[in-house]
């Protein structure tokens, strides 16, 4: 009997570490050393065209300490947390230029790329210097952060905006313009270098999904959707990443009068005790490498005497496959978030298909910057963020919801799925994959027959 014992928990520790197997995540020195080096490739590589492309030829970000501008801080290097006092940072791309010049007004050196070119010993006044440098390069236009239509580019606070132009000569203020595309456009904007990586981030996501979809952390009858929702937390934590949001797990159940499926976005579910024949959705996403995934997908609870998911609930998941591809296919290059979004529906109402899209940009930010692609309460234009154009060599989530109605519950079934993929400028491509198939709990063996 104690050999019995012993087994059952040398079984259950692999059971364990199974999950766990892969999931190779850089030390925090290692880590920084990467994020440096993508940085110096960002502005080396990608910055100089986006500064054409956005007719821009100086790009000026002032941020306070405590106070970051959300674009200043993708400039930082890995070993700072923020902006130190006041931090001035200048890109300039000089006429005929292939390159651009970065410059700290600041008392330190920013990193590798910013240079400090402020001596407070030569001249104690940090405004000054900063205006004396603008003219010293005499640009065409000069970009400052602020943003009728992306908070991520309207990082500039009123008090050092005021300044800005009190220091700056009268007769530069005409060429003062928003740097709202450009800086959408360096937000967005991926390498290939960040690509190579970017689908390892996302299985690193998908074998954690998995991990607290299972029977290692779910028992039925006794687990809650928050002990799911707390152990994602948790997991996160001891893998030494971070997270951009607060998970979420709730479920659908074949009872007529849970009316689950009419439930608003806005509303966070109860928390429920998980039960066999329950539909499992969950909402969850990592930070690594200053990238972020954003991920939703279902799981399905066995009932006593099944070994597999009911044919149609795998019917209902198909609907929600069939919408995923309709979405993608209708990203082409120059199409704004908005015509996406009006030829999907279009596709939809021509099928039947009925359900929401809600797809987003995903990158630096997990609610990034980009084309918006419909909201979960607007299926109609959005106005500004949805008249962005769609431009390569940039990351979203593909999120929304297909309705379905299934006879054998007597109601619908809200299939929820969210996957990050890629878009090169020709076709999407999911970074990890997309789910075809509900994860089961317990997970589905082959050798094991009722």
């Amino acid at each position: 009997m104690k050999k019995i014992f012993a087994l059952a928990a040398i079984l259950f520790l692999f059971s364990q570490v199974s999950f766990s197997q892969g999931l190779h995540v850089l030390s925090q020195k290692e880590q920084a050393k990467v994020i440096d080096q993508w940085l110096e490739e960002r502005i080396n590589t990608i910055l100089p065209s986006l500064m054409d492309r956005a007719d821009i030829d100086m790009w000026v970000i002032i941020s306070r300490e405590y106070n970051e501008d959300p674009v200043i801080r993708t400039f930082l290097p890995a070993t700072w947390h923020a902006a130190r006092r006041r931090t001035m940072l200048v890109i300039y791309k000089a006429p005929n230029s292939q390159s651009v010049e970065t410059l700290a007004v600041a008392r330190y050196d920013v990193g590798k790329s910013f240079k400090k070119a402020w001596d407070p010993e030569t001249q104690p006044d940090q405004w000054k210097r900063l205006a004396d440098l603008i003219v010293e390069k005499n640009p065409k236009k000069i970009g400052l952060n602020i943003a009728k239509d992306y908070g991520h580019a309207d990082g500039l606070n009123v008090t050092e905006y005021n300044t800005f132009l009190e220091y700056l000569p009268e007769n530069y203020h005409a060429k003062v313009t928003s740097a709202q595309s450009l800086a959408v456009g360096w937000l967005e904007t991926r390498t290939p270098s960040e690509m190579a990586s970017y689908r390892h981030i996302q299985s690193i996501a998908n074998q954690i999904i998995a991990e607290g979809l299972s029977e290692n952390v779910i028992t039925p009858g006794v687990t809650t959707t928050d002990d799911v929702v707390w152990w994602y937390r948790e997991r996160i934590k001891e893998l030494k990443l971070d997270t951009w949001f607060h998970p979420s797990v709730d479920l659908q159940r074949p009872d007529p009068s849970s009316q689950e499926h009419l439930r608003s976005f806005a509303v966070k579910a109860d928390s429920e005790v998980i039960m066999p024949g329950d539909i499992l959705h969950m909402d969850f996403g990592i930070t690594y490498l200053r990238l972020n995934t954003d991920t939703q997908q279902l799981a399905y609870v066995l009932k006593p005497g099944e070994d597999d998911v009911p044919q149609y609930l795998k019917d209902a998941m198909k609907v929600g496959n069939r919408l995923q591809d309709i979405l993608t296919s209708q990203f082409v290059t120059g199409r704004t978030g908005n015509q996406i979004l009006r030829e999907t529906r279009k596709i939809m109402d021509s099928e039947g298909i009925k359900g929401s899209i809600y797809s987003h940009p995903l990158g630096t930010h997990g609610h990034a910057s980009g084309p918006t692609i419909g909201m979960w309460d607007n299926q109609g234009d959005t106005k500004g963020a949805g008249d962005y154009p769609l431009y390569p060599n940039t990351v979203y989530a593909i999120e929304l919801n297909a309705v379905v109605f299934v006879k054998e519950w007597n109601k619908d079934v809200r299939i929820m799925l969210e996957e990050g993929a890629y878009y090169d400028g020709q076709k999407v491509t999911y970074l990890n994959g997309r789910q075809l198939e509900y994860l089961t709990i317990p997970r589905k063996s082959s050798y094991l027959k009722n």
